[in-house]
């Protein structure tokens, strides 16, 4: 007779150690948060102020954890390479590498500056590659990991009326980098998926909705088939999902979470 499973840990990521790239605010906060909780200590990338991230770690690190902060642009070789010599110095290995730094520059394509264009390039796609390159070295060291893109819906529709061209590119190239990693590192058992949201409430959107309220019910309600935005927190359980063993034969997908805006 077959040994009983054993479903109650099927999401524990006791002791696994995580870096979340942009990890420090917004969606990227959430999912350290989210991971964390689930027992994960989590390293906490930023390129600029460390303010937020510190507070961040504190409050981790006061439930038990051993969560720290990393200060690196993701699109700057040698930060990342820093970056992971530091992650290798403290933990000796990553198990959980969450891509969400990321950029989003709009503007009408026939105005756009090639200078924008490639900001937006070397950020969300430049510093994908980097960060995925250096981490998936120590990850194929030790046999075993998984890398979570945060890409968009924006990879996968042109979301009208928002002029953004740049931005939709950088992510559908998010989206098929995730499925070239995924079958390279297969073997290396090495599992690469992708989270796709779709508009989620954050600092960010906050602001665009306060110069144009209109924005929200117009557009990015409007479209969606359930007739809101999401939040943050409505993308942990997938990114936890892909973390844990429950994700076990699960590899170069794009999970879009967007309110069933894209079935229409």
């Amino acid at each position: 007779m077959a040994a009983p499973r054993d479903y109650t840990r099927l999401f524990d990521l006791t002791g696994r150690k995580a870096i979340v790239t942009g990890g420090s605010r917004g969606i990227g906060r959430a999912l350290s948060e989210a991971l964390a909780a689930q027992g994960a200590d989590i390293a906490i990338v930023v390129r600029s102020s460390t303010e937020l991230a510190e507070e961040l770690a504190a409050e981790l690190n006061a439930k038990g954890g051993d969560s720290f902060v990393i200060q690196a642009d993701v699109s700057v070789e040698a930060d990342v390479e820093r970056m992971a010599q530091e992650v290798a110095a403290r933990w000796g290995r990553v198990d959980i590498l969450v891509n969400n730094a990321g950029i989003i520059i709009p503007g009408n394509a026939e105005d756009y500056s090639l200078a924008n264009w490639r900001e937006t390039m070397s950020v969300n796609l430049d510093g994908l590659f980097l960060v995925s390159r250096e981490i998936g070295k120590m990850m194929i060291a030790q046999k075993s990991g998984s890398i979570i893109n945060i890409g968009s819906m924006s990879g996968r529709i042109v979301n009208w009326p928002f002029r953004q061209a740049a931005y939709n590119v950088s992510k559908a190239g998010v989206h098929m980098m995730t499925k070239a990693f995924a079958t390279e590192w297969a073997e290396h058992n090495i599992r690469v998926n992708a989270l796709a949201p779709g508009y989620i409430m954050t600092e960010l959107t906050q602001e665009v909705l306060r110069e144009h309220p209109e924005v929200a019910t117009n557009h990015w309600a409007k479209d969606a088939v359930m007739n809101r935005l999401g939040t943050v927190d409505e993308l942990a359980g997938s990114v936890v999902y892909l973390a844990s063993d429950a994700a076990s034969f699960t590899t170069g997908e794009v999970i879009t979470v967007d309110g069933g805006l894209t079935l229409r």
